[in-house]
C-alpha cells in the first residue's frame, strides 16, 4: 500500500529512545490523524491552501534501548526501519528516503523538537520558490541560545580553526568568522552555502538528482557534500529563521566519544581530499593527529596530580582509540 503525502519526516536513531519518544510526541500533538493509519495532517502555512499531509519514518541503527520495542505500541503511524548494524547518518538517512513517499524530505535528528509552525514555514517556503532545493530553520539549544546552523563552505584554512584547539585560542580568526558567517546577522532569510544536517528539508526530486547523501560520509561533513552538489546543479539553499527548532545536539555521538572523534575529523579529512586534494587532507589528517597528541600530554599531567581522575582516564582512553586510528578511514572502534 503507498502513502503519497506532501512530506516524509526521516529520522535516525541510535540509543536516544527518550530523546526520539519527545520528539514524536511532540510531532503527534501538533497534527491530526487521517483516513490512512500512516499519515497525519498538519494545517498548512496559508489558510488558503489545503492541510499538508506527513509521514513519520525512522530508521533504527541497531539500537540497544526500548526503541524497537516500544515505537510500534506508542506510535502505531510511524514507520519503522529496523537496522542490524549501526548503518550510520548518511546511509540511514537514505535507507529512510527510499521507502518514503513525500514530495518533500525532512531530514530530522530525533534529539530536536518541533512544531508544526516550523515544518510548515519550511515546506512552503520549497513550495513557493521553485529554485530552492533545500530549506533550514534555526536551530535553538536548549539553554535558549541559538546554535549556528548556516554556513558557508570550508575553506583550505578553516578546518584548522573550526572545531580545533587552534579555534579555541583565537575564537575571532578570519576563517571561522566567514565560515559561520558571523559577518552578517542571522535574523533574515538568506541564501547560505550549507545548513546542519539537524533539520533539513530538500525537495524529493532534487535529492534523487544529486543521488542523496554520499555514504563516504559515515556522519559529519554529509550535509556539506550534499549542500555542495545542490550548488554544482543550479538550486538554491536557504536559512529562513522564521522557522526555529529545538535542538539539544550531541546525544548520540556523546555515548562514544572515541568513535565521535575518528568519525569527526575524518569526515572532514574525506571532505578536503575530495575538494581540496590529496595534499590539504593529508596535512589536515596530521596536524589533527598533532593535536590529540597535546590534548593526550595535557591529560597526563592532570591525572598526575590527581584532578577528576575518572575523567582523565577516560579522556586518555579515547585519545589512545584516536590515535591508533590515525584518523584514517575503516579504523572505527567498535
Amino acid at each position: 500500500m503507498t502513502h503519497r503525502c506532501d512530506l516524509s519526516i526521516v529520522l535516525v536513531s541510535w540509543n536516544v529512545w527518550d530523546y526520539l519518544r519527545a520528539c514524536l510526541a511532540g510531532l503527534e500533538n501538533g497534527s491530526q490523524p487521517t483516513a490512512d493509519p500512516r499519515l497525519r495532517s498538519l494545517p498548512a502555512a496559508d489558510a488558503s491552501r489545503p492541510a499538508v499531509r506527513f509521514e513519520v519514518i525512522v530508521v533504527d541503527a541497531a539500537s540497544g534501548d526500548a526503541t524497537r520495542d516500544l515505537l510500534p505500541v506508542l506510535f502505531p503511524w510511524v514507520r519503522l526501519r529496523a537496522e542490524t548494524t549501526n548503518v550510520g547518518y548518511s546511509r540511514g538517512n537514505n535507507l529512510g528516503a527510499e521507502i518514503s513517499q513525500g514530495e518533500c524530505l525532512f531530514f530530522l535528528n530525533p534529539d530536536t523538537l518541533v512544531d508544526a509552525r516550523a515544518i510548515t514555514t519550511l515546506l512552503h517556503r520549497l513550495a513557493t520558490q521553485p529554485t530552492i532545493g533545500a530549506v533550514g530553520p534555526k536551530l535553538i539549544m536548549a539553554n535558549g541560545r541559538r546554535q549556528e546552523s548556516h554556513h558557508r563552505f570550508p575553506t583550505r584554512l578553516s578546518g584548522f580553526f573550526e572545531s580545533t584547539w587552534l579555534g579555541r585560542m583565537w575564537p575571532r580568526n578570519p576563517w571561522v568568522r566567514r565560515f559561520h558567517y558571523r559577518d552578517w546577522p542571522d535574523d533574515f532569510t538568506q541564501d547560505v552555502d550549507w545548513l546542519e544536517g539537524a533539520a533539513l528539508m530538500v525537495r524529493r526530486r532534487t535529492f534523487q538528482a544529486v543521488a542523496g547523501f554520499d555514504e563516504a560520509f559515515f556522519m559529519y561533513s554529509e550535509e556539506t557534500d550534499l549542500c555542495h552538489r545542490l550548488h554544482r546543479a543550479g538550486w538554491r539553499v536557504v536559512y529562513c529563521p522564521e522557522a526555529r527548532i529545538v535542538h539539544y545536539g550531541g546525544i548520540s555521538s556523546d555515548q562514544a566519544p572515541a568513535r565521535t572523534h575518528i568519525v569527526f575529523h575524518t569526515s572532514k579529512i574525506l571532505y578536503y581530499r575530495r575538494y581540496f586534494g590529496p595534499l590539504w587532507a593529508e596535512t589536515l589528517r596530521r596536524y589533527l593527529l598533532m593535536e590529540f597528541v597535546c590534548q593526550t600530554v595535557l591529560e597526563g599531567c592532570k591525572l598526575l596530580v590527581g584532578h577528576r581522575l575518572p575523567l582523565r582516564r577516560r579522556r586518555l582512553r579515547a585519545y589512545r582509540q584516536v590515535w591508533a586510528s590515525r584518523l584514517r578511514p575503516g579504523s572505527l572502534p567498535h
